[in-house]
């Protein structure tokens, strides 16, 4: 059957699976017009692991990420006292233990983000709940920290996501995109108390400088392009009084010629004044008590 051949109740039951329900941000805590939430996803080897590959050069490229991208991050997250949440696969946990002890040794945020860069919605119910339960079961070891919140791998989610995420009781999760800022969850229509960290891939570094040798895929835009487009989000943000949520990537926005974008906005984000810099769990955190 076709899609235009559906049922009223089966196109009805494919939109309410999981949509957004009560806007739950501003007003920001007192004082503060607007809220910035930066992201990080340290997916390293496991964008190549995640599709069965074993090429030397794109792991290497993971690699990157720890080794060059992450100490510019945590070097100028330092350097502007600011707090961020890092979003790491469990594999690339195991690979990396120092680094997670470390992002959350100094106050940073560690949230989950699959076994392996797997896809959610291509696997079968049994197995994405034991990968999400694996997976904070191995940041919990690593970190002596238990995650409260999710962002799944490429944002994927399935029919049984959001009820795996109920069941592990987390907080909040960082996957869709209904709106700009914090909104709870629906499960069938109904209220959750889940907080959706909204995101988008207009702030996000990948769609932009990610490239393939194989497909026709070639970064097309300039750093300082970028930086404009997130600029303009950060500033029309704080304009409404809302949130700017950013997802970056070590191994993308980790080069020499790039890592001065996540500078300028941090620089231009304290001018303000008036801005709240917070992690993804201190935003959810504030806008559960709106439920």
């Amino acid at each position: 059957m076709k899609p235009w051949q559906w049922p009223e109740d089966r196109w009805r039951n494919c939109v309410n699976r999981v949509r957004a329900g009560k806007r739950l941000t501003p007003p920001w805590p007192a004082g503060k017009r607007c809220a910035v939430a930066l992201s990080f996803d340290l997916d390293h080897e496991t964008n190549e692991l995640c599709v069965g590959g074993n090429s030397i050069g794109r792991m290497s490229n993971g690699q990157y990420g720890n080794r060059r991208g992450m100490p510019r991050i945590m070097s100028l997250l330092r350097q502007y006292d600011m707090k961020a949440s890092f979003f790491v696969p469990a594999v690339a946990a195991k690979l990396y233990p120092a680094e997670q002890r470390a992002i959350v040794g100094e106050g940073h945020e560690i949230g989950i983000h699959g076994w392996i860069h797997e896809l959610n919605s291509g696997l079968p119910p049994a197995n994405e709940r034991d990968l999400m339960m694996r997976s904070v079961e191995a940041l919990e070891q690593i970190t002596r920290a238990r995650p409260v919140g999710m962002r799944t791998p490429s944002w994927d989610f399935s029919e049984k996501t959001l009820s795996i995420a109920r069941e592990m009781g987390l907080l909040y999760d960082s996957s869709l995109m209904a709106d700009d800022s914090c909104y709870e969850l629906l499960e069938n229509l109904e209220p959750t108390g889940v907080v959706e960290i909204p995101v988008e891939w207009i702030r996000d570094d990948a769609p932009y400088f990610a490239m393939s040798r194989i497909a026709p895929l070639r970064p097309h835009i300039s750093p300082e392009d970028v930086l404009a487009i997130f600029m303009r989000e950060f500033e029309q943000a704080y304009l409404e009084g809302e949130m700017f949520q950013l997802t970056l990537h070590p191994h993308i926005i980790g080069y020499r010629s790039r890592i001065w974008i996540l500078e300028e906005l941090i620089r231009a984000a304290k001018a303000k004044g008036d801005v709240w810099f917070a992690t993804h769990r201190q935003v959810a955190e504030h806008a559960a008590t709106a439920l």
